[in-house]
């Protein structure tokens, strides 16, 4: 099949088993610029291709198996039947296995040819499916792309403590592990519905040494005025932002770190697109549509954000689609105002599509893609018509996402099954029209924390929540009214 893995190779984390603990601080100083790392892709014709970037030098991982009896100038004794003790024969076999096998068992070939068929086959569709991994981090997601710098840069500057927020828990996964690496302390407020619901999130955080609370909590005056008007609040990003900032502000040791919005968190995030540029000229292909999730941004502008460049360049004409969850669909129904960036109206205002600071979403997907605003760097490309954005209810997600697990193998985060379904969209589409499209689109994380949400899909449990125009209205009419 034709479905192409775009592994990753500028996480600043070690991927290689040869990769040793003593250099690992001096490997992660150096890796927030682009250098001669490895990259995998997938191609056509079953072959992934090993190269370094900078390097016009390529190996080729193997497409065919090798059968070392090919080779020995003593062959191997033959099985023998339980009953006859004569030599097996290949029928002999054929109630165990498949004739496949049995060619393969007695074969005195030197090579055979691996299969490669997946999701592409699966919906019968011309188009070619690239998707970019970025779940081969130790944090399992595209996280630690801009958590290692911002844990460096921090300590470059004698800071003892960062505080933050999480909402599905991967930036605050990958914000512990970050801060590990450089022995800085580490405080995370986990979405309450996200706390509950991935104890193993909270666990990772915790071993790489952070503490966690959840949020909302009685540690800050944000936490507990949001507790007193809903003591059994689920708590949202917007608020756990409000209690790390206000920890932040008390503190002249600590500093606040934000996993997505910010422009410098989309900056490091860049390392996705420019890293699929590469690969894809690479193989010689050319995306037609790049596809990617939205809640906060930081990963759709990580892989668009280098492509819009070469648009813009008019180099390459691909359109660009955003997808968000129709439960939290700031780019499609949001306002585009100044906004602030937390519940508590501590952050500064930002320009940006927002469902209001107020808008507190339905907790499904534990928290993930669950934010009141877009990015304003994301939201100002939007406005300029250089992207476009779809929202799709969470049961499409999952359903693309079980098409995707059995074919692909990887269990999706439930962050890029949005991106996952409006593939398949697309796929299907140029299934009818007969076009066959090259589409890119991103795989930022691995939902091994998450399977609780396809328990429930599967059991057929999981409903689509319909979006509230009545509560975004009264949300917005707490936004400040300003003329820019």
């Amino acid at each position: 099949m034709i479905t192409h893995t775009i592994f990753s190779a500028n996480n600043p984390l070690p991927t290689s088993p040869f990769f040793h603990s003593k250099v690992e601080k001096q490997w992660l100083l150096q890796s927030f610029a682009l250098k001669a790392k490895p990259i995998q892709l997938k191609v056509s014709n079953g072959c992934r291709t090993r190269a370094c970037l900078g390097s016009d030098k390529s190996i080729e991982i193997p497409h065919q198996w090798y059968n070392l009896i090919a080779d020995l100038p003593v062959k191997p004794p033959p099985p023998l039947h339980p009953k006859t003790y004569e030599p097996i024969k290949p029928e002999d076999l054929s109630p165990l296995f498949p004739d496949e096998l049995i060619k393969q068992e007695v074969t005195g070939d030197r090579f055979i040819d691996i299969p490669d068929e997946r999701l592409e086959k699966l919906l019968e569709t011309p188009a070619r499916i690239y998707y970019k991994y970025e779940g081969v981090s130790p944090a399992g997601s595209h996280k630690p792309n801009s958590a290692v710098p911002q844990a460096w840069y921090n300590v470059q500057e004698g800071v003892k403590n960062v505080v933050t927020e999480t909402g599905a828990g991967q930036w605050g996964s990958a914000l512990a592990f970050a801060c590990s690496l450089f022995g800085l302390g580490c405080e995370v407020w986990q979405v309450r519905a996200s706390y509950d619901q991935k104890p193993y999130r909270r666990l990772m955080m915790q071993t790489w040494g952070a503490k966690v609370h959840p949020s909302p909590s009685m540690i800050t005056e944000a936490g507990q005025s949001m507790l007193q008007k809903d003591p059994s609040s689920p708590g949202s990003l917007g608020i756990a932002i409000s209690e790390a900032v206000e920890v932040a502000a008390k503190n002249a040791d600590t500093k606040y770190c934000l996993g997505s919005v910010l422009n410098h968190v989309l900056l490091h995030q860049s390392v996705i697109g420019e890293e699929c540029l590469k690969q894809m000229e690479a193989i010689g292909e050319t995306p037609d549509i790049i596809i990617g999730c939205t809640g906060g941004g930081s990963n759709f502008a990580g892989l668009s954000f280098p492509f819009i460049r070469e648009k813009l360049n008019k180099k390459i004409n691909p359109v660009i689609r955003a997808v968000e969850p129709a439960a939290c669909p700031s780019l499609t129904k949001g306002v585009y105002t100044y906004d602030y960036g937390d519940t508590a109206g501590m952050t500064p205002l930002m320009k940006m599509h927002t469902l209001g600071h107020d808008f507190v979403p339905d907790p499904i997907h534990a928290g993930g893609l669950r934010y009141h605003g877009m990015a304003p760097l994301i939201s100002h490309v939007y406005e300029l018509g250089l992207m476009e954005a779809i929202s799709i209810p969470q049961t499409e997600c999952f359903q693309g996402a079980i098409q995707f697990a059995r074919s692909e193998g990887l269990i999706p985060a439930p962050e890029p099954t949005h991106a996952i379904a409006a593939t398949i969209r697309e796929a299907l589409h140029c299934k009818v029209t007969g076009e066959a499209k090259v589409i890119l689109t991103a795989m930022c994380g691995h939902g091994h924390f998450d399977l609780p949400a396809y328990e429930k899909y599967l059991q057929g449990n999981m409903v689509d929540l319909s979006f509230s125009e009545e509560k975004m209205k009264a949300s917005l009419a707490n936004v400040p009214h300003i003329t820019a």
